[in-house]
Order: structure tokens, then sequence, then C-alpha cells
């Protein structure tokens, strides 16, 4: 195997990894802003973005107290879940982009852009991107992290107003309409980050930390698979560091546009300096953003200890937690979270929660009668109110194709939702809780 010939240092007790590898990672995410912006239809020019794409000049969020950004993430049959989950999250307000793995097929990539861009609505606002040149990704390495931090670059050069950066993936889905999570988050503290995060590394020192790992992603076109550059389990690990102190917890996360930024740009080099260590990390982004957070003197009092998701896992947990189904909706509401995971594609109870939650139409199902005329339904501007989740922009069946309408541009309309989030998030930051749950 090629990557044998790696030099070993400290007596085979580490092993120095060519800079080469890690700095990659760190030009993916400058320079790969860039090649999305300038190509593809979804990602206009910056010199033509104002002739083009007036929406930028406008701010965005305009008229609502709060906004989103959302990174939607997609691997290899997971066109339809996640245009479904942006039907689902969309508003007028806030910015999406969707990125689909390069390894998933080319058809599949067009499907997602016949989806995205069959929707008329989305044109007009014109807030919603698909990463034109995606990344390679690997499952459980750093090409993942880079990926989010490539996200977020993009949506902040694009200049829209958001608040909050959400990450998600096609197997997650709302539990609330956007107009309540709006109403939730308009009476918080802009500088907050939902970063669920501990210390306590346990059982992961030996299986995430310690080993060493190469992503091929990072240097290979077409190969996405982790490497341990030496068979011996005992010489390919590393010691805990000691110039920084390691957090882990879960990998999605609603971060602050301040904090986003400071992830980007590094003004004190703390984001750079931690992504070149976890470009050697099994399951970097169960460990990057709650790092950086809680060594940073500015951000490690702003962590709110939580993701706002709800997750079921096995009892003791297993690397994958548990698919979620219709005998888990109950639960699902009385966690009062914003968003659960993980979904398959087109199970029954993401319908319910699109009756009894979102108030919106369920797209056909493939076992459906009328499934060769689903394409068309789902992108039909005729369906309104019932395609997109209920809102002031959206109340009404018809009202949503044209979202610009100056009656409802800032009109919320929150429901038990809002109420249900309100009250979860009073209690994580109260006098009580806040305080205590943040980075120790």
């Amino acid at each position: 195997m090629r990557v044998r010939g790696l030099a070993m240092s400290g007596g085979g007790r580490e092993m120095a990894v060519p800079a080469a590898f890690t700095a990659l990672l760190v030009v993916s995410i400058l320079l790969l802003p860039s090649l999305l912006l300038t190509s593809g239809r979804y990602g206009p020019s910056t010199s033509s973005a104002k002739a083009d794409w007036p929406f930028l000049d406008g701010g965005g969020g305009q008229g609502y107290p709060v906004s989103f950004a959302y990174l939607i993430s997609a691997s290899t049959g997971g066109a339809e879940a996640a245009a479904r989950v942006l039907a689902a999250l969309y508003h007028p307000a806030n910015s999406y982009l969707l990125h689909l793995d390069r390894e998933a097929p080319a058809e599949e990539h067009r499907r997602l852009s016949e989806l995205v861009s069959g929707q008329p609505v989305y044109g007009r606002v014109g807030n919603v991107w698909i990463v034109g040149r995606p990344n390679l990704v690997t499952y459980r390495g750093p090409t993942m992290l880079s990926t989010t931090l490539h996200a977020m670059a993009v949506l902040l050069r694009l200049g829209r107003r958001w608040d909050w950066f959400v990450n998600l993936s096609a197997s997650d889905y709302p539990l609330v309409t956007q107009d309540d999570l709006m109403e939730a988050f308009s009476r918080l503290p802009r500088d907050l980050n939902f970063i669920q995060h501990t210390s306590r590394l346990g059982w992961k020192i030996k299986k995430r930390v310690q080993p060493v790992i190469l992503d091929t992603a990072l240097y290979e076109a077409d190969r996405s698979v982790l490497l341990r550059p030496s068979r011996n389990i005992t010489t390919n690990r590393r010691s805990l560091p000691t110039s920084f102190k390691l957090f882990t917890g879960s990998a999605w996360t609603i971060l602050s546009h301040r904090f986003a930024e400071y992830c980007v740009m590094g003004w004190d080099n703390l984001p750079r300096r931690l992504l070149l260590y976890h470009a050697n990390l099994v399951s970097s982004p169960e460990f990057y953003f709650q790092t950086v957070a809680c060594n940073s003197r500015e951000f490690r009092n702003s962590t709110v200890n939580s993701d706002l998701h709800f997750i079921r896992w096995d009892t003791p947990p297993k690397q994958h937690p548990l698919n979620l189904g219709p005998k888990d909706y109950r639960r699902m509401v009385l966690s009062s979270a914003a968003f659960a995971r993980k979904f398959k594609h087109g199970d029954l109870v993401l319908d319910r929660i699109d009756r009894e939650i979102l108030k919106r139409r369920p797209p056909p199902r493939d076992d459906d009668d009328d499934v060769d005329e689903a394409p068309a339904a789902a992108a039909a501007p005729g369906h309104g109110g019932q395609f997109f989740s209920y809102g002031g922009w959206c109340s009404e069946v018809g009202l949503c194709s044209n979202p610009r309408e100056p009656d409802r541009k800032g009109v919320i309309k929150a429901g038990a939702g809002s109420r249900r989030l309100t009250v979860m998030l009073n209690k994580m930051l109260s006098e009580r809780n806040f305080r205590k749950q943040q980075c120790r």
C-alpha cells in the first residue's frame, strides 16, 4: 500500500503525517466557495450577482425578526429526500444550500436539480442553491467537516442576512414550522450557539482521538475511504493534545452568524490550528465545533448544550441512531425538539408530521397509483400552502406562489410548536441550567 512509506517518529509512538494531506483540507475551504459561486445555475458570480439576483440587495430576511441559513447534505440515493426536507424547511426569509455527494450518479444530480428548478417559488425568491461542483465526502472523515465549513463560507459570501447556520442531512426532518422556529428564536440573544458538548471523552479516546487516519477524498479524485497508514494499531496512535482541550458531542449544530464567521476566518488562528489537527481524527464533525467554541475566550460562554434534535439510540449506543417510525411520533412531539433524525425516505411518520405539525400536503408516495405524475405534482405552484409548511407567508392554498406579496412579508403565524420549543429553550437558558451546562 502506497502510504506505508510514511516516516515514523517519537520512537514509533507517533506518526508524522505529511503537511500536504492536512493542508489540502484548508485549501478546499478557501478555494471551493469561489468555485461554487462561479459555476452552476444556482451559484452566480459576484460580478453579476446584483444584476441577475436582485434579492442580494434586499438583505434576505428583512421584515422578519430572525432568519436561518441551512445546509442540507445528501449522499447517494438521497436526492428525493433532500428535496422533501427543503420543502418542509422552506421560508423566503431563509437561505438554503444543498450538497449532494460527488459519488452520487449523474442521474441523481440531475434529478435534484429538476426538483429544485421545477418549484417556481424557489426561483422567484432566489434563496436556494445547489453546489455545482460537489465535494467527495468520506463518512466519518474530515471531508464531512470541510463540506460543512465550505457551506458556511458560501452562505457568508452570498451576503444575505441570516442569524444562525443550521446543518442537516437528508435523513433529518423538522418538528416545527419555520414560523415556529423564528418566533422562538426571536427572543434569544443572537450570539448563542447550540452545540451539544462534553469533555468526557470516554471510549472515544481509543476509538476516535488516538488513531491517526487519512481521508483519501482529500487527495484522490474518485476514492473516499479512511486509511490507517500503519497496520500496527499500537504505534499508529497519538497522545491527547496539551495546548487545547478536546470536546466532543453531536455533529448537528445551530451556529451563530458571528461564530460561523470565526470558524471560516479564524482571526486568532485557533480555528485553523484545530482544523489541521482534526484532519487526521476519526469522526471529526463530532469534535471540531465543540473544541473550537470551548477553547475560544470569545465563544466559550455562548454555548447551549443541545443540538435541538430528537434522536433515538440503541442501548448501549451504536454507530448509527435507530430509524424513527410511526411509533415514535408521540415521543418526538413531547420532546419539544426542533428537528428529528434519522428517517427512512418515504416513511409514513413523515406524512403524519406533514399533516399534523407542518400542515403541508405530503408528497406523493412511490406506491401511489399516480406515481408517474409525482414530479409534476410536487412542483406545481398551485399546491401553494399545501406544498410548503404553514406560515404567515404561506397560510392558505394558492397564496404561496408569490412570496413577495407586500401584505404577507414579515408576517409570522406561530403555533403549538413554537410554544413547546420556547418552554424548552427557557429551561435550557435559565440561570439554574445555562452556566452549569457550558464548557467544562
